[in-house]
């Protein structure tokens, strides 16, 4: 795709599973990277799973979590009432925090391929059956060169501990936290995220630039440190750039 479209020394945004991709593109052709940004994705679905069983015990009552894991158990995905479990009660709190959900958001919903989503996932959201599950890139985290942004949010279904930690194995990482975020934090807390992005990409892509406005997200280097929310980086024209 990247061929067909004329790209190279770009930088690449991966959110969920696109994280997977970018991460299997970076390992793979990296010499045609600048950046790349890992959104809301851990580097390995034992983390994603593990924390998604914590998650649905904090977040449910204890009926309905029984009901859940009855219905997960005995294989009822296409059930009505495993889908109100899903879409009324545990989704609004860890996909998407806004109410009403982005009326982009309810026609991805809508129109999901669940042949292919079960082709790689499975049909449940706690057990992986599909062909991500032995997925794990943990251990080779540290061949990404390019600068790396890995971005995490307080409320999201993926450990923003283990986002974290992906920015600290890699070579040139750092990390964006969203305190009021969850999964798509770019529509819950969009604000915040594009600012995060955008940074990343005039300090990968050196166009010109202005600091961003004070207020967003917490930006941290791989050591956990704050970093000045002011770029710092020298701007210059995308002729320079070229």
């Amino acid at each position: 795709m990247s061929r067909g479209l004329g790209l190279d020394n770009f930088v690449l945004y991966g959110h969920s599973w696109g994280v997977v991709l970018a991460i299997e593109y970076a390992l793979k052709y990296q010499q045609h990277l600048r950046g790349v940004v890992l959104s809301n994705m851990t580097a390995g679905v034992t983390a994603y799973l593990k924390y998604a069983g914590i998650l649905k015990q904090q977040l449910l009552s204890p009926s309905d979590l029984a009901r859940l894991e009855q219905l997960d158990s005995s294989q009822k995905f296409d059930s009505p009432e495993y889908t109100s479990l899903m879409m009324d009660k545990l989704y609004p709190q860890v996909i998407c925090r806004t109410k009403p959900w982005p009326n982009a958001l309810d026609r991805a919903f809508q129109h999901l391929n669940e042949d292919v989503y079960v082709e790689m996932q499975g049909n449940s959201e706690f057990s992986i059956t599909g062909n991500l599950k032995n997925w794990e890139r943990w251990n080779r985290l540290h061949e990404i060169r390019v600068k790396t942004l890995t971005i995490g949010a307080r409320h999201d279904e993926m450990n923003p501990e283990a986002i974290k930690k992906m920015a600290s194995m890699v070579q040139h990482g750092s990390y964006a936290y969203c305190p009021n975020g969850s999964h798509m934090c770019m529509w819950d807390e969009n604000q915040r995220d594009l600012e995060e992005v955008l940074h990343a990409g005039r300090s990968h892509l050196r166009y010109p630039c202005k600091p961003p406005s004070s207020g967003g997200c917490a930006r941290r280097d791989s050591s956990g440190r704050s970093r000045p929310r002011g770029g710092g980086g020298r701007c210059v024209s995308g002729s320079d750039a070229a």
